[in-house]
């Protein structure tokens, strides 16, 4: 004789509810503390990496319609709002397609005069120390850049990160000098020749644009490897990066 067994519809509800539950408490952790990115070129080496995997956190600015999935127009301007400090790597929306997410360093606040002479970042009619900081070589296909000089800058607070100074006669190496609005900032990527930034189409960022402040990478995969090719993975993870604080 054989037995049946059937789940009591006790049981059932409670299981349905335990996954509510945790869809409930990852959407909130997503949309409420930390969202996962993942970077895909090489606008902010050597800082970032193709293929690496980061943490933003999206409390420290405090919250816009684009902290939330979809970004539904339930409101404008940030609420429990916080500004960004000078150097802090950003996750924003792309000023003119916000569908589209950019992560760049802030260099410009409200009311800064920013230009860029002859290589050189001056914030405020002063230029940023710039001292050579070895050379810097890519495993990323499309941008391969071997040996590029490094150059580290530091800001007036003492924060310091290295940008790479391929050529230096690119188009954004001399810019005009650009006033940041209120309300805006002013982005450049780390790869100072090979970045799509304020110096261009990007503009000044508003800040209601930003989605949160870069923090922490917890993955890494070299040499242009897909997340979806775990065989690959022992062979190109950047153990070196897993963990690492993104300054």
């Amino acid at each position: 004789m054989s037995e049946k067994v059937q789940a009591k519809p006790n049981a059932l509800w409670e299981n349905v509810k335990v996954i509510v539950q945790a869809l409930i408490l990852a959407m909130v952790i997503r949309t409420v503390l930390f969202q996962p990115f993942t970077i895909p070129s090489g606008s902010m080496m050597p800082t970032l990496l193709v293929g690496d995997y980061i943490f933003v956190n999206k409390f420290a600015y405090g919250f816009s319609k684009y902290s939330l999935p979809f970004s539904p127009d339930l409101f404008h301007g940030r609420i429990f709002a916080g500004a960004p400090q000078r150097g802090d790597v950003v996750v924003f929306r792309f000023p003119p397609n916000p569908s589209i997410d950019y992560i760049k360093r802030v260099v410009g606040l409200p009311g800064d005069h920013i230009q860029v002479t002859d290589g050189v970042l001056y914030i405020n009619g002063k230029p940023v120390p710039k001292v050579p900081d070895g050379s810097f070589t890519s495993d990323y296909a499309q941008d391969p850049g071997q040996d590029v000089p490094v150059f580290r800058e530091t800001l007036d607070d003492g924060k310091t990160y290295d940008t790479l100074d391929q050529s230096p006669n690119s188009r954004g190496d001399n810019t005009r000098e650009f006033i940041v609005p209120e309300g805006h900032y002013f982005m450049m990527g780390d790869n100072r020749d090979n970045s799509l930034d304020s110096r261009f189409d990007v503009g000044m960022v508003p800040a209601e644009n930003l989605v949160g402040r870069a923090s922490i990478i917890f993955f890494s995969l070299g040499n242009d490897t897909s997340f979806k090719e775990i065989w690959k993975w022992p062979a190109n993870m950047r153990w070196d990066r897993l963990f690492k604080v993104v300054e």
